[in-house]
């Protein structure tokens, strides 16, 4: 049985949310994706070192349907079953409103045991009389789909959100910083935003590569377009500076290897007084 619920308690962003009762059968097969050792390795440090997930967390998990959130959706299933702590989580998709590809989503969800809902916004609409041709709108629409996700978090008890961002996200985030924003920032594994809401990326070290064999060697289905606006509207301008940093990325490994081992160290091991900032310098 569904129920649907109305909120509009955002102004900008009346949406409705489709919830599914906890008390709903839930289609479960012995057919559960095979999540690698590696990156159970790699996300299980994560957690102990930066304590991302612990006992009674009520986590709302960002999932678009994209390779990298349905990954984190099968770590979350397969941590709360084997994890020696109880914690809750809900998988949410924030809905544009324009209509997309989302079925599939609800039917990996059932095939977890993962409770699921879809979040249904203005967004587009908001993005259409926002634009001015010629202008990328990614980070707005960002901002926007984030927002969403800290609003409902903060109306239903969340303490956290859970984002699936991965090494190589965090990678192109700080060579895009370092070459158009003159700052040295990148993705950290937690941080506290300012509404006190916790925000966690337990993916934080896995490569890309590692979540694309993920899904092949499981063959998952993915939305080509993954529901992202951007691919759309043709007409729409497409953002380049990611894809050109990713391309740089690449170009330097092929080089070097351990390019990445190199910048996951260099992210935790941050010499502040070696750069000009006046508030770090030795005195």
């Amino acid at each position: 049985m569904q129920q649907v619920s109305v909120n509009s308690n955002n102004a900008d962003l009346h949406h409705e949310t489709i919830q599914y009762n906890e008390n709903d059968s839930i289609q479960k097969t012995n057919n559960i994706p095979i999540i690698s050792k590696k990156i159970l390795n790699i996300v299980g440090r994560t957690n102990a070192q930066y304590k991302l997930i612990g006992e009674g967390d009520k986590i709302l998990l960002g999932l678009s349907g994209g390779k990298d959130s349905i990954l984190l959706t099968t770590i979350l299933a397969h941590i709360q079953k084997h994890a020696p702590f109880k914690f809750d989580f809900l998988a949410m998709t924030v809905d544009y409103g324009r209509g997309g590809e989302y079925e599939y989503i609800q039917k990996y969800c059932d095939k977890l045991g993962v409770k699921y809902e879809r979040n249904r916004t203005e967004i587009f609409k908001i993005l259409e009389s926002h634009k001015r041709e010629g202008t990328i709108y990614c980070s707005f629409c960002s901002r926007m789909r984030r927002g969403e996700l800290y609003s409902i978090a903060l109306q239903r008890g969340f303490n956290k959100i859970a984002l699936a961002h991965h090494l190589d996200d965090a990678a192109e985030s700080f060579m895009m910083n370092l070459t158009y924003n003159g700052a040295l920032r990148s993705m950290p594994p937690y941080y506290r935003a300012q509404n006190g809401l916790g925000v966690i990326r337990p993916l934080i070290f896995v490569r890309e590569r590692q979540i694309i064999d993920f899904i092949a060697k499981n063959n998952i289905y993915i939305a080509p377009d993954c529901n992202c606006p951007i691919n759309w509207l043709p007409e729409d301008k497409r953002p380049t500076a990611r894809a050109e940093n990713k391309q740089l990325l690449k170009e330097l490994e092929s080089k070097n290897p351990n390019l990445f081992k190199s910048l996951k160290n260099a992210f935790s091991h941050i010499h502040v007084n070696s750069f000009c900032d006046t508030r770090f310098l030795d005195t």
